[in-house]
């Protein structure tokens, strides 16, 4: 009898196991024959995830150390988020943006309070704020004297901001920008970081300058304080707009509410979204009175952003991070990651630098980081490569202290397993190098 009660156990298992397997078949099939050819994927389908871990079609369990690309800043099934998205599915998903929902006013306040802007304009996504800002930022300049001639952004080398046509004009990376031209014109790009460039081409004809306070996928460059500062008064002196670029290092990541809360002046304009309801898709345009007065019926719109669902994921992702102190966490996570990284550092030598901020975090390798983030992979840990040489740490805001001690050790297994890259061709010798050498790709 007990043989054949743990045989029956077994079928079902093995049929449980079976029909994964088949169902995982399926949906890859349909996707490589179906779904456009932009992402380099592997055969690995995340089918659920449980805090800081996620979970794969076989059951094995990942340590998430990328956040959904700086996107799931508190984890995965959070109970507020599921029990608030459970709610307003069951009342009212979309409302047309020709009325109000009880959730936009309240959660545009909240953001204004939070970021020392004014007003607030909600979007889908990250790329389509920066499309709004930037129409913002020209209109505002038109509507002043002489305003038709003001129509010329300055963005920095090195730069990230989206792959619509307007963000795309305005990000530097020549991989994402050639295949595309010609693009929006009217753009230079600045040295970052560099002041005399700076004063050399911000002249009277810019409507605005767009800068990321920490650059993400450009391998974790934060700004400098004197750089922000001189561009602050530039912009004072030409009316035109700063536009702080937040979308993956604000709301929290830096452990600030905005990472250029650590610098001289607000900017006019902040764009932001990623984690900002906890995953669904929602974006924000944010400026002070000056700039958002440019903006008046009819001028600009859209179709799905600050719809009642989402404003009240967004309000509650706002009011968890407030409630359970959770800047807080991100400092105290990051100061033990910060330490336990240059204890890494000092026994690997392929390890030539630890930057950012809070769970924004960028380790620059002087060898190809993409054999690393396959070993990770292997060993349960998830983190990804930019620029070829950074390994870039998103961390969920809910990290434990344990989480921190079990990632440290994954990612010094993974060091220690992997065998040594070759020499990376995108690694100069000095962090200014590597800003010149971007430039120039």
């Amino acid at each position: 009898m007990k043989r054949s009660v743990a045989k029956s156990k077994k079928s079902v298992s093995s049929k449980k196991a079976f029909s994964a397997g088949v169902a995982s078949k399926s949906v890859l099939k349909d996707a490589s024959q179906h779904l456009m050819n932009t992402y380099r994927r592997s055969d690995m389908i995340f089918t659920h995830g449980r805090g800081c871990y996620v979970f794969d079609q076989n059951g094995k369990k990942y340590l998430d150390f990328l956040g959904g690309i700086a996107v799931n800043a508190l984890g995965y099934s959070y109970p507020d988020l599921v029990k608030t998205i459970k709610r307003e599915a069951g009342r009212a998903v979309h409302v047309s943006n020709l009325f109000h929902n009880p959730f936009q006013g309240p959660l545009a306040a909240k953001l204004a309070k939070w970021s020392g802007m004014d007003r607030v304009f909600f979007t889908n996504s990250g790329a389509e704020a920066v499309e709004g800002a930037l129409k913002l930022a020209r209109i505002a300049a038109k509507q002043k004297t002489g305003g038709v001639r003001k129509t010329r952004f300055l963005a920095m080398e090195n730069s990230f901001h989206g792959r619509t046509f307007g963000a795309l004009s305005i990000t530097h990376t020549l991989k994402y920008r050639d295949p595309f031209e010609p693009l929006v014109p009217g753009v230079e790009f600045v040295r970052f970081n560099d002041v005399s460039d700076l004063e050399a081409k911000f002249t009277g004809d810019v409507c605005a300058i767009v800068m990321e306070p920490i650059q993400g996928e450009g391998g974790i460059y934060p700004v400098t304080s004197e750089f922000w500062n001189r561009a602050r008064e530039l912009a004072t002196e030409h009316e035109a707009a700063l536009i702080a670029d937040e979308i993956q290092c604000g709301l929290g990541r830096t452990g600030r509410a905005f990472a250029y809360q650590r610098l001289p002046g607000l900017p006019d304009i902040v764009v932001v979204a990623k984690p900002l309801a906890g995953g669904l898709p929602l974006g924000a345009i944010l400026a002070n009175e000056k700039f958002a007065a440019a903006f008046s019926p009819g001028l600009h719109g859209t179709t799905f952003g600050g719809g009642p669902l989402t404003c009240a994921t967004g309000l509650t992702f706002l009011e968890t991070v407030e409630k359970k102190r959770l800047l807080d966490n991100v400092r105290a996570r990051s100061a033990e990651l910060r330490a336990g990284l240059k204890k890494l550092a000092a026994k690997f030598d392929f390890i030539a630098e630890i930057r950012g901020e809070g769970l924004i975090l960028g380790i620059d390798l002087s060898v190809e980081g993409a054999p690393f983030v396959a070993e990770a992979l292997k060993q349960g840990l998830l983190i990804n490569c930019t620029h070829d040489h950074i390994l870039r740490l998103l961390p969920p805001y809910i990290l434990t202290s344990a989480q921190v001690k079990e990632g440290l050790s994954k990612l010094e297994s993974v060091f220690a397993k992997t065998e040594r890259p070759a020499l990376s061709t995108a690694v100069p010798s000095d962090a200014a190098a590597a800003l010149a050498l971007a430039a120039a790709r």
